[in-house]
């Protein structure tokens, strides 16, 4: 067996360690042969785009500690390869690694903007605001070129309906002149997530997402143009980028930002082992630590997925963690959340398709 994976530049997790569906598991060990400094780098892993052919759009979910009942993914994976990412076991449903597969083997829906107007004109469709980027980022590099997200928002623009939106991508800011037209109307408003203000760690952490400086640019961007933006510091990981929470806070304030969330480090499935192998490469010294900190928070284990609990954990570390969070948001006059609720009255739904009334 050849030595243990090198990381990609470039990439968040080291290696493609098997999913939860596999038949068997592929775990890399040195075995006494290799000579450190002696093994070339690995070639860079270059991304490659899969066409989705799902035939619905809009994700349903009744999950009591989520703030929304239906989102939007345009894409299944993200390029942005943030280690910490808690929709990385997701891949492991297509037979793939919630590894690098994840970052790296990318599904778009070309198809989105025309399935979103056949979904919102059913009869039975009530209209409630759709998350963007529930799970992965809708701003992701492919979307430059793809504008999958751009042809979204402009069909929730055109039937008057409400959207939020959650990213890290500063390619956001091409759409404004969609989403200021739309915030106008209080039918959108934006969540930025900032990480750390740590460019060095961002850049092992969160590798092709937008760099912290980016990101506060975003939130001034979008707040200048009217669009009300929040900033989602998250995750917040023990021992690593927990000591910046204030600081992210009071930067993201200073930009524009109006209202904040958190959230802890939330490690699920597959991503239990792919942090730790991150750890063990990036901070060896500071891994034992930081993972003890997570399982304090989550009853002595890395991860507990009881509602109201996963988000947040509970104990010691997590109460300290809301109490900080608590006192910064009073201190800077930030809301947990948006304090106008997006208009869904105004929504308009697509005349259906041989509706003769629709005529008159």
């Amino acid at each position: 067996m050849p030595a243990l994976s090198q990381p990609r530049k470039g990439r968040g997790a080291a290696t493609n360690m098997s999913g939860r569906f596999e038949s068997e598991e592929r775990v890399a060990f040195d075995d006494g042969w290799s000579v450190p400094g002696a093994e070339p780098e690995p070639m860079p892993l270059t991304t490659r785009l899969t066409v989705d052919s799902t035939r619905t759009i809009i994700a349903r979910n009744n999950s009591p500690d989520i703030g929304f009942d239906r989102s939007i993914n345009p894409y299944r994976g993200c390029e942005h390869g943030c280690i910490y990412c808690y929709a990385r076991p997701s891949h492991a449903y297509l037979g793939l690694s919630p590894g690098l597969d994840f970052e790296s083997r990318i599904f778009y829906k070309p198809q989105a903007a025309a399935l979103l107007t056949a979904e919102l004109g059913k009869k039975s469709y009530n209209c409630r605001p759709i998350a963007l980027g529930s799970n992965t980022d809708p701003y992701q590099p492919a979307e430059r070129r793809l504008k999958i997200t751009r042809s979204i928002l402009e069909v929730l623009r055109d039937f008057r309906h409400p959207v939020t939106i959650v990213t890290k991508g500063a390619l956001i800011q091409r759409d404004i002149d969609i989403l200021a037209e739309m915030a106008a109307a209080r039918l959108a408003c934006v969540t930025v997530s900032v990480t750390t203000l740590d460019r060095k760690l961002a850049r092992v952490m969160e590798p092709r997402a937008a760099t912290p400086e980016r990101r506060l640019e975003t939130i001034a961007a979008l707040a200048k143009a009217g669009v009300p933006t929040g900033v989602l510091s998250a995750p917040m990981i023990p021992a690593l980028n927990d000591a910046e929470m204030e600081d992210i806070l009071t930067a993201a304030h200073e930009a524009g930002a109006v209202t904040a969330g958190y959230t802890m480090l939330r490690l699920p499935l597959e991503l239990k082992a792919l942090f730790k192998e991150w750890l063990e490469e990036h901070v060896p010294n500071k891994a034992s630590h930081v993972l003890s900190l997570v399982a304090q928070s989550h009853g002595g284990k890395l991860y507990d997925s009881a509602w109201s609990k996963r988000m947040v954990g509970y104990g010691p570390y997590a109460d300290m963690l809301s109490m900080r969070f608590d006192r910064a948001c009073r201190r800077l006059g930030l809301n947990r959340r948006h304090t106008e609720p997006l208009d869904t009255a105004s929504f308009r739904p697509p005349a259906r398709q041989n509706n003769q009334l629709a005529l008159f």
